[in-house]
C-alpha cells in the first residue's frame, strides 16, 4: 500500500444549499404575515427594491416634476450642459428629492379630525378593582393595603400572598388585611379576590344569594368527586339525593372559575390571516392566494437609472449590481411561492370535493405523497406550502394542515378520514339518550353498522381529541 500525498483532479455531484436557495426555501415557509415583515425588512435593506404602490402614488403626486425632468434632458441636448443648470437648486426649490425613498405623509388640516386617529381604550383588570376601592367605605391606611392587595393579584383574579404574609410585609395588624380582603371580595366581577377555586365558587354563590349548607358542603369536600360525575358517592356522603346533586352540579358548572380572564388586554388575541381564499361562483371553486396586504415589488427607476449610467468597472455599479440581482431574486421566488401554494391548494380542493360540498363526514384521506405526485413536487415542498397556513372556504377557516388525515377503509374500500369519524362519534354522543350514554364500545358497534370498523381503544382516542367527556361522566340522574 503507497502513501503519500498526490494532487488528483475527479469529478463529483453534490447538493449544493446557495444562499439564494435557501431564501426561496424560506419565503416558502412564510404565511401572509410572516411574508408581509420580511418584504418591509428587505424594502430597507435594499434601496433598489420599491413598492408599487408608493411609485404609483409618486407618480400621481409628481408627474408634472417628470415632465420637467424631459424638458431639463432636451435641455441638454439642444446644447446646455449639466453644468450650466444647478440640479440640487432645483431639487431643493420644487421640494423634490430622491422620491424613490419619498413615503406617504398625512397632512390634514389642524382641525380635522378621523376615527383613525384614536384607538379604544381598554380597562384591565387592576384598573377595574382600583376604581371600585376609591369608592369602598375604609379608612386611609384600608385603602393603602387594598392598593397593595389589587395590585398582587394574578390575571385571573386570585391572591397571590396570603393575608398573613401582607400583613407582614406591610407591617399592619392581620385583622385589618381581613377586612379590606373581604371588602375586595365583594366587587365586581363575583369571586375576584380569592385564595383559591374552591373560595371563588362559595363567592358567587353568596352573591347570587343561593349558598345554602348543601352547596357549601359539595364545593368545600367533594368538589373532584362532582368533576368525575361521581354524583352516588357524594349523595352518599352527604345525604343528600343524587338529583339535588346534579342539579348543584349544574349550578356549579355555570359559574366563572377564573373571573378576571375577562379583562384579558385583546394584545393577547392572535387573529388569523387566512393565506389562501377559496369562493365558489357558478358553481365551480375559485382559488386566489392573499396578496391584499402585500405590496408588489418592483425595481427603482431612479437607480436603473444610476446602474445605466455608471460605470461598469466602478464600486457603485458593482454594489447596485449585487443589489439589483437580489431583488430580482426576492421577486421571482415571491411569485414562485404563490404558484406553488395556488398548484397545492388546487391539487387539494379537487380531492376534497366531497368535503366542500358536503361537509366534513365527507373529507377524505390524504398524504403529502399523493399532492406531491399529483403537482409534481417534493414531499418536503407541499409541506412548507401548507405548514402554518390557513384557508378560506364557504365551510369555515380551516388550516391546510386538516385537509392531509389519516383514517381507515370502509366496507366498500373507501379511505374514511379520522375528521369524518370524530364527526360521526360526535353526532352519535349528540343524539344520546343522557340517563343512558353509549359506552364506547357500543359507539365501535354502531360504526361497524355504517362500514367503519374501528376499535374500542380507537373510538376513546378520538373522543378524546374531540373533548367528549367518558359515559361515566356524560351519565344525567
Amino acid at each position: 500500500m503507497k502513501l503519500g500525498y498526490d494532487l488528483t483532479i475527479e469529478q463529483s455531484q453534490k447538493l449544493v444549499m446557495t444562499p439564494e436557495l435557501i431564501q426561496a426555501i424560506q419565503i416558502l415557509q412564510f404565511n401572509t404575515q410572516e411574508l408581509d415583515e420580511y418584504i418591509d425588512e428587505q424594502l430597507l435593506t435594499n434601496p433598489i427594491l420599491e413598492a408599487e404602490t408608493q411609485e404609483q402614488e409618486s407618480e400621481k403626486e409628481y408627474g408634472s416634476a417628470s415632465d420637467d425632468f424631459a424638458d431639463g434632458e432636451r435641455v441638454d441636448e439642444r446644447g446646455g450642459t449639466n453644468d450650466e443648470f444647478d440640479w440640487s437648486e432645483y431639487l431643493k426649490e420644487r421640494e423634490l428629492d430622491d422620491i424613490s425613498y419619498r413615503q406617504w405623509e398625512y397632512t390634514a388640516e389642524k382641525n380635522e379630525y378621523s376615527y383613525e386617529q384614536f384607538v379604544s381604550s381598554e380597562v384591565s383588570l387592576t384598573e377595574h378593582l382600583m376604581f371600585q376601592l376609591q369608592f369602598a367605605d375604609l379608612k386611609k391606611r384600608c385603602r393603602q393595603i387594598g392598593k397593595y392587595v389589587v395590585e398582587s393579584l394574578d390575571q385571573n383574579g386570585y391572591m397571590t400572598q396570603s393575608a398573613a404574609e401582607i400583613a407582614q410585609q406591610l407591617g399592619v395588624k392581620r385583622n385589618k388585611v381581613d377586612l379590606v380582603v373581604k371588602t375586595i371580595q365583594g366587587f365586581d366581577p363575583a369571586g375576584v379576590g380569592a385564595a383559591d377555586l374552591k373560595e371563588c365558587l362559595l363567592i358567587q354563590l353568596e352573591q347570587l344569594g343561593i349558598l345554602t349548607p348543601g352547596i357549601e358542603k359539595v364545593v368545600k369536600a367533594h368538589l373532584e368527586d362532582l368533576a368525575a360525575n361521581r354524583l352516588i358517592g357524594i349523595a352518599k356522603a352527604t345525604g343528600l339525593p343524587v338529583r339535588e346533586i346534579q342539579r348543584i352540579g349544574d349550578i356549579i358548572k355555570s359559574l366563572e372559575p377564573k373571573p378576571g380572564r375577562q379583562f384579558s388586554s385583546s394584545a393577547e388575541t392572535k387573529y388569523i390571516v387566512p393565506d389562501v381564499t377559496v369562493e365558489k361562483t357558478d358553481g365551480e371553486y375559485i382559488i386566489s392566494v392573499n396578496e391584499n396586504n402585500t405590496p408588489r415589488l418592483t425595481i427603482s427607476p431612479y437607480y436603473r437609472r444610476m446602474l445605466r449610467a455608471a460605470d461598469k468597472d466602478s464600486q457603485i455599479s458593482k454594489f447596485l449590481s449585487g443589489r439589483l440581482n437580489s431583488a430580482l431574486w426576492l421577486i421571482k421566488s415571491i411569485e414562485q411561492r404563490r404558484q406553488t401554494i395556488y398548484n397545492v391548494v388546487s391539487a387539494i380542493v379537487a380531492w376534497q370535493m366531497d368535503f366542500f360540498e358536503h361537509g366534513p363526514k365527507h373529507l377524505k384521506t390524504l398524504t403529502l405523497k399523493q399532492i406531491a405526485d399529483e403537482v409534481g413536487i417534493h414531499e418536503s415542498t407541499v409541506s412548507r406550502s401548507v405548514n402554518g397556513k390557513y384557508l378560506q372556504s364557504p365551510r369555515g377557516v380551516f388550516e391546510i394542515k386538516y385537509f392531509f388525515t389519516s383514517g381507515v377503509s370502509s366496507d366498500s374500500g373507501e379511505s374514511i378520514a379520522s375528521g369524518s369519524i370524530k364527526t360521526f362519534i360526535r353526532e352519535l354522543i349528540d343524539a344520546e339518550n343522557p340517563l343512558s350514554p353509549l359506552s364506547d364500545q357500543m359507539i365501535a358497534d354502531m360504526l361497524s353498522e355504517r362500514g367503519i370498523e374501528i376499535s374500542r381503544r380507537t373510538v376513546a382516542k378520538y373522543r378524546d381529541e374531540i373533548r367528549l367527556p367518558s359515559s361515566s361522566r356524560r351519565k344525567r340522574f
